[in-house]
């Protein structure tokens, strides 16, 4: 299967658990890898029949932007079902970071991967 990708997606959206935090924006960054067969899209030259990755970059942007959530953890399961609820995607893997949440380190944040029809996805 092949692999379509989103690299450093970089989005502003209130997110943390610290009553400072859930006063401002901070930027959180997204790493997305959806398995996708391009065997078809290759053959057409045809956007109708690819994986749009600007409708996800899209759709993911206006969620996270609106969202409000405590957790770095929520956010990405809620960012990665999406993708597999609304998009032609049965494997995703996203990396979500929140960069200088850390003194110290560049970013911190989760890494995960679902995949479509999954029992214990949200």
């Amino acid at each position: 299967m092949d692999t379509v990708f989103i690299e450093d997606l970089r989005i502003d959206t209130v997110i943390g658990i610290y009553d400072w935090e859930r006063r401002i924006r901070q930027t959180v960054a997204l790493d997305i890898e959806m398995r996708f067969d391009n065997t078809k899209p290759a053959a057409t030259d045809r956007i109708e029949d690819t994986l749009d990755y600007k409708a996800v970059a899209k759709r993911l942007i206006a969620f996270v932007e609106a969202a409000e959530f405590q957790l770095v953890e929520a956010l990405a399961e809620r960012c990665a079902a999406i993708i597999l609820d609304e998009f032609a995607v049965d494997h995703v893997s996203l990396r979500l970071a929140k960069p200088g949440a850390v003194r110290g380190s560049r970013a911190v944040g989760v890494r995960i991967e679902r995949s479509r029809g999954r029992a214990d996805r949200a």
